[in-house]
């Protein structure tokens, strides 16, 4: 059989396939191992297409004006329809989850899905959303957040141990991290259109620039270039950085349970960051201060692991010592190469709420086990019906 006539079969081979499985069952119900993995293949499939979307999402504000079909946003659409597919499909089926993350999966697709229609009003009647940080977007990453934590439920109960469930855990984690960092994507694109614009070659194109002084009441001059790339305070990019996006660190370094778990997740993260940077600019879109501070985070969660402290010591010694190595990376980072403007005052405030975090978090896994519970959404290899 030739190629042509392979791929002109391959639907149907496809749905003799899946269809027996197409039976209405409970959450936890026992699993095939090839379907499983189809399943959370499916899940990489549409995450990945979710970063990709994202990161090209952020460089195209900056340099035109917002539209609703704008390619970043259908890549993103292909995402989205792929996890809502295997949301209904977890749904209906009860395969590869336990209820659990079934409930997360659902509640966080449904959060996603009622932001999409609040964010596209939201632009109705404002215009253009000068910030990452409103109300509507913090819904969609909040959303696709409950999203990915009922997926890393499901791999973490279901799949048998050993490398491969490990690699994908650690792969999944690097997608909540990712979704939970995106916010600070508008101060690392900012300065570095500051910068542009000090040099005389913003990257905005003049029709946006135009509808931001517009919008915010100014003429198109520096203070509105800054007003427009940098809104947000000083004191909440590293804030949130170690509070909201390294806590992502310590759970995966927890549930995985490798050496250096943490680093790893950073370093591909900003490998990620680094590799779109030249495919950003030779495109003609905005670069972005790439987060290379955030690495040195991930070390200082795996070497706080390294200790062996009890969980309560843990966390408290642990957010000293990972929000100065956070701070210090970020200050060091910003000197020789580029990075949000920021302050050392904040640093108390950052390691008062990693610590709060850190320790609910270790409370929190205790109480639901700490070792993966596969009975609850068992994979076994059955024959294919």
């Amino acid at each position: 059989m030739n190629a042509g006539a392979s791929l002109k079969h391959a639907p149907s081979r496809i749905l003799a396939w899946a269809l027996p499985y197409w039976t209405r069952g409970k959450p936890g119900r026992e699993t095939p191992a090839e379907l499983f993995w189809v399943l959370y293949s499916g899940w990489i499939a549409a995450f990945v297409l979710k970063v990709l979307g994202s990161s090209w999402d952020v460089s195209w504000h900056f340099k035109w004006l917002r539209d609703d079909l704008a390619p970043p946003h259908l890549i993103n659409s292909v995402g989205t329809a792929i996890a809502v597919a295997l949301t209904i499909i977890h749904g209906y089926t009860g395969y590869g989850v336990d209820k659990i993350a079934l409930r997360l999966i659902q509640w966080g697709t449904g959060i996603f899905l009622v932001a999409v229609p609040l964010d596209l009003i939201n632009h109705r009647i404002n215009g253009l959303d000068i910030t990452s940080w409103s109300p509507s977007h913090m819904m969609l990453y909040f959303g696709t957040g409950v999203m990915i934590a009922g997926v890393v439920r499901g791999w973490y109960v279901g799949a048998p141990p050993g490398r491969g469930r490990d690699l994908m855990l650690g792969a999944l984690f690097l997608f909540s991290f990712e979704d939970m960092l995106f916010p600070n994507q508008h101060q690392e694109y900012g300065v570095l259109s500051v910068a542009a614009w000090d040099r005389g070659t913003p990257y905005a194109e003049p029709i946006l620039l135009q509808f931001a002084a517009d919008q915010l009441g100014r003429p198109v001059d520096r203070g509105m270039a800054v007003q427009f790339s940098l809104p947000m305070p000083e004191w909440l990019y590293p804030v949130y950085a170690v509070a909201a996006c390294l806590i992502v660190l310590v759970i995966a370094r927890r549930m995985v349970g490798r050496t250096w778990t943490a680093t790893a997740i950073a370093a591909v993260f900003v490998a990620y960051r680094c590799v779109i940077w030249p495919l950003l600019t030779y495109t003609d879109f905005p670069p972005s201060a790439v987060p290379f501070f955030l690495v040195v985070g991930g070390l200082c969660v795996d070497l706080v692991f390294l200790a062996r402290l009890p969980y309560a010591a843990r966390a408290l010694a642990g957010a000293v010592v990972v929000t100065a190595g956070a701070y210090g990376a970020l200050y060091v980072q910003g000197e020789v190469l580029a990075a949000p403007p920021f302050g050392f005052g904040s640093a108390p405030v950052a390691a008062a709420l990693l610590a709060v975090l850190w320790l609910g978090a270790e409370v929190l896994m205790r109480r639901l086990g700490g070792e993966p519970q596969v009975s609850e959404a068992r994979v076994s290899v059955i024959a294919t019906p």
